[in-house]
């Protein structure tokens, strides 16, 4: 009869919290759908479906939050939306 020992090893996992924003697109009366698509799949790397589904939240709901991350990534991308436009924000 052998007999067998079990190790539970505690590991500390360090965690760095990194702030999270988002880019708000805003509803607008003249920027077409197609427009609005092309724009969120070039800028904000979104597939065709993601950013069809962005495109109707921001026209029904008003806004939609098309991209989360770190602000230093996120400004370029807004700054881009902006400067073709849109309407955008990061909160």
């Amino acid at each position: 009869m052998s007999t067998k020992k079990q190790y539970q090893e505690g590991i500390d996992v360090l965690e760095q919290e990194v702030n999270q924003h988002e880019i708000i697109l805003w509803d607008d009366d003249f920027n077409t759908f197609d427009f609005v698509i092309d724009s969120l799949i070039d800028i904000c790397d979104h597939s065709p479906l993601q950013a069809e589904q962005c495109t109707m939240l921001v026209h029904y709901k008003g806004k939609c939050a098309v991209k989360t991350g770190e602000y230093d990534d996120l400004k370029p991308r807004c700054s881009k939306l902006l400067s073709l436009g849109l309407t955008a924000e990061i909160v």
